[in-house]
C-alpha cells in the first residue's frame, strides 16, 4: 500500500485544526502527524517531523503563514505548504508565492477540492493559477526595472514636473528662474534620458 500523506496543521483556531485534520483523515489517503497554533510551536514541531505537507494560515496572533512558509522551505525543504486564509487577499498571495507556497487556498474550499489540494501539492504540483504567477511575475519585474528617472538631475526633476503640467518652456522659465534657451536644453536631455520623443509623451508617463 503506498504511505499516507503525513501533513501538519496550523491555526490559532482548534476547532478548525480538528475539523480540517478529521476531513483529511477521512479520506484514507492523509494522516496528520502534528498540530499548533501558533507560529513559534509550528516552526518546531515542522523542523523535527519533516511532514509532506504544511497546510498553514495565513493570519496568526505572534506570525503570518508566509513568514513561517520561508523557515520551512529552509528548514524542511522537502515539505510543500499549502496556505489556507479566510480572505481573498492579494498581498497575502504575493507574499505566499514570493515565500515558496506550493498552494494557496480560502477556506471556503469545500472537502474534497481541500483533499485533492494536499495530494496534488504532496506529488510536487503547483495550485498557484498561472494568471496569477503572470501578475506576480510581472509586479516583480517592475520591481526590479530600474527606475528612469534615477538618471534625472534635481534640476532636470523640477523641468519634468512641469513638463507632466503640460508648461510650455516659457512657462517653465518663468517658475524656475531660468532662460527659455537653458529650458530648452534641459526638454531635450530629459527626453532623451526618458527614451521619449516628445514632451506630450510626459504628459501621459505612468512608470
Amino acid at each position: 500500500m503506498t504511505e499516507p500523506i503525513r501533513v501538519f496543521l496550523l491555526d490559532d483556531h482548534e476547532v478548525v485544526r480538528r475539523g480540517v485534520g478529521d476531513l483529511l483523515e477521512d479520506s484514507g489517503t492523509i494522516t496528520v502527524v502534528g498540530q499548533a497554533g501558533t507560529v513559534a510551536e509550528a516552526a518546531a514541531d515542522i523542523e523535527r517531523l519533516q511532514p509532506d505537507v504544511a497546510v498553514l494560515d495565513a493570519r496568526l496572533p505572534d506570525g503570518s503563514g508566509m513568514e513561517l512558509c520561508r523557515h520551512v522551505r529552509r528548514a524542511a525543504p522537502r515539505t510543500a505548504v499549502l496556505i489556507l486564509t479566510s480572505y481573498e487577499d492579494d498581498e497575502a498571495l504575493f507574499e505566499a508565492i514570493m515565500a515558496g507556497a506550493a498552494g494557496f487556498l480560502l477556506k471556503q474550499v469545500r472537502g474534497n477540492d481541500l483533499v485533492d489540494a494536499v495530494q496534488r501539492v504532496a506529488a510536487g504540483q503547483s495550485l498557484l493559477d498561472p494568471a496569477v504567477t503572470r501578475s506576480v511575475l510581472e509586479r516583480l519585474r517592475r520591481q526590479d526595472a530600474p527606475d528612469p528617472l534615477a538618471d534625472l538631475t534635481a534640476q532636470e526633476h523640477k523641468v519634468f514636473d512641469q513638463l507632466r503640467l503640460g508648461r510650455s518652456n516659457r512657462e517653465i522659465a518663468a517658475e524656475l528662474f531660468l532662460s527659455e534657451k537653458t529650458v530648452k536644453n534641459y526638454v531635450s536631455t530629459v527626453l532623451a534620458k526618458l527614451g521619449l520623443e516628445r514632451r506630450a509623451q510626459v504628459a501621459a508617463w505612468d512608470r
